[in-house]
């Protein structure tokens, strides 16, 4: 990710009323200038974000289709997708939108020269989701499909600009230092064989 987005500390959870509410505002204004002088929204927009991100998202799960999620995401962003899900199911789902997602960073620069251009954009996409994961025994081991969660994520799409048919892929996230801790993930035990000595007895 050329020159990452910082995310300001207490994003949707302070008010624009407050101290430093003031100040994430005065700094979103100096990141959006920059953004301009790369070059706008670079065609983009937040709806058309949301949407690659939910296609993503439900291709890798019971609807895996490798060749479709490798158009929808880059060469760095697939191994991060796939890792660890073979003998895992995931259910996901999208609820709704908090807010309305936006561009906050763009960046546009030349690869080994100045002809070779990329264009990278940062979408905040605030909403509520439901995610379970189940391990390979249909155990339950993170999140859980009752109760929806609200996520606030920073997603970065790339594209190569030189191909005028080129379409915007997922490319990664930016992780926060401030983010709370994921929840752990609940360990699965396999139930000892009862003792056929015992049973006898």
């Amino acid at each position: 990710i050329m020159d990452p987005y910082v995310p300001p500390e207490g994003d949707a959870r302070l008010t624009s009323l407050s101290k430093d509410g003031v100040k994430q505002q005065m700094q979103k204004l100096r990141q959006t200038a920059a953004s301009q002088l790369a070059g706008g929204k670079g065609g983009i927009c937040g709806g058309n974000a949301r949407i690659c991100g939910e296609n993503c998202r439900n291709l890798r799960g019971k609807h895996f289709n490798k060749q479709k999620l490798h158009s929808l995401v880059t060469e760095r962003c697939y191994p991060d997708m796939v890792r660890g899900n073979r003998y895992k199911t995931i259910r996901w789902r999208f609820v709704e939108s908090l807010e309305p997602p936006r561009v906050v960073h763009v960046r546009c620069e030349g690869i080994l020269n100045r002809g070779n251009l990329y264009g990278q954009v940062t979408v905040r996409m605030h909403s509520r989701q439901i995610l379970a994961i189940y391990d390979r025994f249909g155990r339950l081991m993170y999140g859980g499909e009752e109760i929806p969660k609200d996520v606030l994520e920073y997603v970065v799409f790339e594209r190569y600009l030189v191909n005028p048919y080129g379409t915007w892929r997922m490319h990664g996230k930016i992780i926060p230092e401030w983010a709370p801790p994921k929840d752990p993930i609940i360990k699965t035990v396999m139930i000892p064989a009862p003792d056929p000595s015992q049973e006898h007895e």
